[in-house]
C-alpha cells in the first residue's frame, strides 16, 4: 500500500520513532508498502525551523537526502493540488496540513496523521 505521511508524522519517522504509535510504525516499517513525501512538508519544516520552532529542529536538505537514501518517494505540490484545496471543506485553517489532504485526494494515497483534525476530512486519511 502506498502512505503520504503528514509532516508530524514524517518528523517522527525520521528521528523520533518513539512518538509514533505500535501501528504507525508497523506500517512505516512494513516493506511491502510504499512511503511518500510530500514536498509541501519540506516546505513547511524549512520555514518552521527558520522562525525557531523547536518541534521542527532539522534541516531540511538534510532530511530530504535521508528520506530518498531510505526509498520515500517524492512527491511534488502541483497546481491540481493547489485548486483542489477550494474543494476542502474549512474544518482546518492550516495551509501545509490542507496541501497534504488535497495531495492525497488527488492522488488517491492515503495519508497518515496524528492530527485529530485532519482525520475530519473525507478521503483516504488514517489517523495512527
Amino acid at each position: 500500500m502506498k502512505f503520504l505521511l503528514d509532516t508530524h508524522v514524517l518528523l517522527w519517522a525520521a528521528g523520533f520513532p518513539e512518538r509514533l504509535t505500535p501501528s504507525a510504525r508497523k506500517l512505516i516499517n512494513d516493506e511491502s508498502n510504499e512511503l511518500v513525501f510530500s514536498a509541501a512538508s519540506l516546505w513547511e519544516i524549512a520555514i518552521k525551523n527558520a522562525l525557531g520552532r523547536d518541534d521542527f529542529a532539522v534541516d531540511a536538505r538534510v532530511l530530504r537526502r535521508a528520506l530518498i537514501d531510505n526509498d520515500y518517494l517524492e512527491l511534488a505540490v502541483t497546481s491540481e493540488h493547489a485548486v483542489a484545496i477550494s474543494q476542502l471543506p474549512p474544518i482546518h485553517k492550516d495551509p501545509f496540513d490542507r496541501m497534504l489532504i488535497a495531495q492525497s485526494i488527488e492522488e488517491g494515497i492515503t495519508l497518515l496523521t496524528a492530527d485529530e483534525t485532519v482525520y475530519q476530512y473525507p478521503g483516504p486519511i488514517r489517523k495512527v
